[in-house]
């Protein structure tokens, strides 16, 4: 992937692509269709109780890369309100 790739505008059968390698990763593992809204929610739930994190940015995604399957979270901390 070049630096150029983020750029460029990604056209609608690249999208229905990826959207449909992503439902097939969730169908060979058993997971749910939703699963990653589900899981989300649950961390939103979790993170919540923590002052520290910023639980409304919790993002986590299934993603294929390399022909890997990967589980992607991310669950921010706080921006420090010292700068």
């Amino acid at each position: 992937m070049s630096i150029l790739d983020f750029f460029r505008k990604k056209r609608s059968s690249e999208v229905a692509k990826e959207r449909l390698m992503m439902v097939l990763s969730y169908e060979r593992k058993g997971l749910p269709p939703n699963f990653a809204d589900l899981l989300q929610k649950d961390l939103v739930e979790v993170f919540s109780k923590y002052p520290q994190f910023d639980s409304k940015r919790i993002e986590v995604e299934i993603r294929n890369e390399d022909n890997l399957d990967e589980l992607w979270i991310s669950i921010p901390f706080v921006k420090d309100r010292r700068d």
